[in-house]
């Protein structure tokens, strides 16, 4: 089996782990990869589902790590299948600011080297059950104390210096509830940015709805936001009513003219869109999107969605990694041919690239 393959196959199906405790913990709930665990398989960082329903039927398991080499078995029908290792418990999550709060509410290590915080933990859209995206759980993370409503600046800026300096992070992720306003929170992203930058020089992703004036792209650039994402999660017309109802009233267009807007800040392959894949948009429908980013400069990040629990998707059915194949697969060579590989990007989710089997597939595209 290609690792691409393999990847695709974990991404989707989950695994089941011996030893629940190896590695640093798992994530649960918040924003982005949730219920997952972060590995490394054939030298890439790989987000593996293992606290969703699917993950508890999968054929896939994931022994606990050897005592020598550290690595662990993945195992499906009693045959080796492939071996990964886990990344270390980071040594700034034992630290806490001078207000007592500890690093790890402020922000998480996303993956091997991505350090990954959402700036405001909630949303105008997640506290109206019919305005809700019905994958979010932004709001678990919260309740369950595991972080803070609002990180601010400073407390972002002491964090990422201390993820830099004893972790090796590479790059950063801001992302954010969507706030009252226009500037759909482009300007706390900025104000976070900013504070960073000052501190360290790691390179940063924002991520956020498309702001209602387009000056707030180059407001964020100057600040030092290096990419900027702003997510279509899904494709269609209907299935964007259907899951995401609130930000479904933002229309497809406003999302096209605010990507040509900020590729011409950012430059071409730094903006970024996140699709979930499994929620109804076909796969056609997702290639012939992705060719529209392609051309206007857009990285087309497709993932597999997965169902978290406590969500009103919890029970939807993730993809199965044929599906994922048959997206992945023509959209790597389309990512190649247009000269917007995820090895290109400055920061962020397209350039850690463990969500999806997307970047392996590109690796194969060039090799």
């Amino acid at each position: 089996m290609l690792d691409a393959d393999l990847i695709n196959e974990l991404q989707t199906r989950g695994a089941r782990l011996v030893d629940p405790s190896a590695g640093h913990e798992s994530r649960r709930g918040g924003a982005g990869p949730s219920d997952h665990k972060a590995v490394t398989l054939a030298g890439q960082t790989v987000m593996v589902p293992v606290h969703t329903a699917p993950a508890f039927q999968s054929p896939y398991v994931i022994d606990a790590p050897d005592g020598t080499q550290g690595e662990a078995r993945v195992v499906r029908d009693g045959v080796e299948v492939g071996r990964i290792r886990f990344p270390d418990r980071p040594r700034f999550y034992d630290l806490t600011t001078a207000d007592g709060i500890p690093y790890s509410k402020i922000a998480v290590l996303h993956g091997r080297d991505v350090l990954a915080t959402t700036v405001l933990q909630t949303c105008i859209r997640y506290e109206s059950r019919k305005k809700t995206c019905q994958f979010c759980s932004i709001g678990q993370s919260l309740a369950a104390g595991r972080t803070i409503a609002h990180k601010t600046p400073a407390q972002l800026a002491e964090v990422a210096k201390a993820a830099v300096e004893l972790d090796g992070v590479k790059h950063m992720v801001l992302t954010t509830g969507t706030p009252k306003g226009s500037d759909r929170g482009a300007q706390v992203l900025a104000d976070s940015a900013r504070a960073i930058k000052a501190a360290v020089n790691l390179p940063i992703q924002a991520q956020c709805e498309p702001p209602e004036d387009d000056i707030w792209h180059q407001r964020m650039f100057d600040a030092g936001v290096d990419t900027l994402g702003m997510h279509l999660e899904a494709v269609t017309p209907e299935v964007r009513a259907r899951i995401m109802p609130g930000k479904a009233s933002v229309p497809l267009e406003k999302y096209f003219s605010s990507f040509e807007a900020a590729v011409k800040v950012f430059g071409r392959g730094q903006v970024s869109t996140y699709i979930l894949a499994g929620l109804g948009d076909t796969a056609e429908a997702i290639l012939d999107m992705s060719a529209r980013l392609v051309a206007m400069g857009v990285y087309p990040f497709v993932v597999p969605f997965v169902p978290i629990s406590g969500t009103p998707l919890e029970s939807h059915p993730a993809p199965t990694a044929g599906f994922m194949a048959s997206i992945l697969k023509p959209l790597s060579q389309m990512t190649v041919d247009g000269r917007m590989q995820a090895s290109d990007i400055k920061a962020g989710c397209g350039k850690c690239g463990a969500c999806s089997a997307l970047s392996t597939y590109e690796k194969l595209r060039v090799a």
